[in-house]
């Protein structure tokens, strides 16, 4: 009672393309004959067959054929992703033990390269992070690290993304978050960051002190050589004493009072 249109079909390509395949992968007893895998946006899928690499599977819908050949597939996230280093010791040229924390994002940009040459790529790139770190903090002192942190993480960086780029990643970033240090050694670089504040605090009383002294000497030679100066210099004094508190005038034959009997 209702029009049927028959369709042959060939199953030498174990994937089944058709341009119904929802309609056709949502009626009853299509998965019986019909394996069906989503793709979504942010993935990629690996298609193998017979053991062969076939190509990617981008977003959607596909579906295999069953018993039609050995179909693997393999869905791999294309996001970004972050590892996060914690607790790693590692001990520095000078046998201190460091332990510091440590951040890798990064996102799989070779699929095919990230699946055959290791089978967890995230695990394959922390050990390599992990040696790479110990090598490159292992060959340096402290002092040497702390004072140039920035060639230190660009080293590492430029290692990383080296090693990245063989496991099909691009390493995004790389950060050290904590680095932390052993109770005695952080007490002596205490110790020694407040000796040379305090060194530094010293000089530079020293050298106001010295603006000081040299500014009085300049102005005790002005008023040597100016002695009218010298005496607006005395009113001015006169003038601050006489505003704040009561002021008794003895006067004399010279000097400061002579000129005060005049002005009245």
């Amino acid at each position: 009672m209702r029009e049927v249109r028959v369709e042959r079909v060939t199953v030498d390509d174990p994937q089944f393309r058709h341009r119904l395949l929802m309609k056709i992968t949502q009626t009853p007893g299509s998965d019986a004959v019909l394996r069906t895998i989503q793709v979504e946006q942010e993935q990629t899928c690996l298609y193998f067959r017979d053991g062969a690499f076939v190509g990617e599977l981008g977003p959607g819908l596909h579906a295999f054929w069953k018993d039609a050949g050995v179909v693997k597939l393999h869905c791999v996230d294309r996001r970004e992703k972050v590892l996060d280093m914690s607790g790693q010791e590692i001990i520095t040229r000078d046998k201190v033990t460091l332990r510091l924390n440590a951040i890798v994002s990064y996102r799989i940009t070779d699929s095919r390269r990230a699946f055959e040459v290791s089978e967890v790529p995230d695990q394959a790139l922390y050990r390599e992070c992990q040696l790479i770190l110990r090598t490159a903090i292992g060959g340096r002192n402290l002092d040497d690290m702390l004072s140039d942190k920035d060639t230190l993480a660009g080293e590492i960086v430029g290692q990383i993304r080296a090693k990245g780029e063989a496991f099909g990643l691009a390493v995004i970033q790389f950060g050290i978050k904590d680095l932390i240090l052993p109770g005695d050694i952080r007490e002596l670089m205490n110790r020694v960051v407040a000796a040379q504040k305090e060194a530094e605090a010293n000089q530079i009383v020293r050298r106001e002190e010295t603006a000081a002294t040299r500014s009085q000497c300049n102005t005790a030679k002005m008023l040597e050589q100016n002695p009218v100066l010298m005496r607006l210099r005395e009113l001015e004094v006169l003038e601050r004493v006489a505003k704040d508190s009561k002021l008794n005038l003895i006067l004399g034959e010279k000097g400061l009072t002579e000129k005060v009997v005049n002005l009245l």
